[in-house]
């Protein structure tokens, strides 16, 4: 068997999606090096390094390929340690024999990911926002966040965070232990269990101080629990339970290593991935037309937040779900030559204007 590329992933210990990857993981037992980033900008070690200036988090790196956003990071993950090589599937047959990954990929992408994500994130205490935290999250979303309001909002929140259970519960009644009735978790299973644990724990006040970079402490107040519980949801929080209890007798297969030895050992990569597989290839003509031409300079931008801050480079290669770029040069040198992949979903992906030059 070939020598596997070093799996790097690029996170903080307080992140929703970092903690969703750390999840994905474990569970096909992939080894990987965690290195530890700000949960503010700048971030050097990705700036530096590759000239990567994407703002959100986490990142995940194969070898010399950099991998932006979840939704691409598992599609990776899947591919590049596959159920035929002995990895466990992010996408496990369900009790009729079928798969159900397209149907997978949809709720998390469109539900998980962003409606619960958003009624999650209105759990944070309000003194999160009233750090530079809020300041750094009002520039990303594009608006100054008022923490006095969004502390008045937080018994709508709660409701908002009821409702989304209530939702949820009859998904659990049924005879299967995990949903979409697969053989073992799910990334769907994943996806509803850290939203739901990031949840609780944020708004019970755990790891603000690392979200904040040390501005405000943890606490350990009631947080959501009048809301999540065992009486008012018994089959979620069953589920919850199973969840948890499986991903705990799972060996861990995250360590550690300085910066200066990874970075050395993406660089004895000796070639890029390319693009993954896709059902079709690319609309070459369509691409073209929309001015997505091989070696042709294009921003990139998410479709939600961050839209002012574009990720610029030569673009490398595209398909219907990927798009795969040389960044543009910063000041120095990279570290690392590298390509950055992005998914197509959730991002738009256009020439470069001028004004970026």
């Amino acid at each position: 068997m070939a020598k596997l590329p070093i799996v790097v992933l690029f996170g903080y210990e307080s992140s929703t999606f970092t903690l969703k990857i750390r999840l994905a993981l474990k569970l096909k037992q992939i080894p990987y090096i965690f290195v530890a980033v700000p949960s503010m900008m700048p971030r050097p070690v990705l700036r530096d390094n590759f000239h990567l200036t994407y703002r959100k988090i986490p990142v995940l790196a194969i070898g010399k390929d950099i991998y932006c956003d979840t939704s691409l990071i598992c599609e990776a993950l899947e591919h590049f340690f596959p159920a035929s090589d002995g990895y466990p599937s992010l996408y496990p047959a369900a009790a009729d024999e079928r798969t159900y990954r397209p149907l997978i990929r949809g709720f998390v992408s469109y539900y998980t990911d962003r409606a619960l994500f958003r009624v999650t994130t209105g759990l944070i205490p309000s003194s999160v926002w009233r750090s530079s935290f809020g300041q750094d999250r009002g520039q990303l979303i594009g608006h100054k966040l008022d923490a006095d309001k969004l502390e008045k909002k937080m018994p709508e929140n709660l409701s908002k965070f009821d409702l989304q259970l209530s939702m949820l519960e009859p998904l659990f009644t049924g005879d299967g232990p995990w949903i979409f009735s697969t053989s073992t978790p799910s990334l769907a299973d994943i996806s509803v269990f850290y939203q739901l644990q990031w949840g609780r724990d944020i708004a019970a006040g755990h790891y603000v101080e690392n979200l904040t970079g040390g501005a405000v402490k943890d606490t350990n107040g009631e947080g959501a629990q009048s809301v999540f519980n065992v009486r008012r949801y018994p089959g979620t929080f069953s589920w919850y339970e199973r969840v948890q209890k499986y991903f705990q007798d799972l060996q861990s297969t995250e360590s550690n290593m300085t910066i200066e030895t990874v970075l050395e050992l993406m660089r004895e990569t000796p070639g890029y991935a390319g693009l993954l597989h896709t059902p079709q290839p690319g609309l070459t003509e369509l691409d073209v037309q929309s001015g997505l031409k091989q070696g042709s300079l294009v921003a990139i931008t998410p479709d939600d937040t961050g839209r002012n801050d574009p990720t610029i480079g030569t673009l490398v290669a595209i398909s219907p779900e990927e798009v795969v770029i040389e960044p543009r040069r910063l000041e120095n040198d990279p570290t690392v030559e590298c390509q950055i992949h992005f998914p197509r979903l959730g991002f738009v992906v256009r020439p470069a204007p001028t004004s970026n030059l």
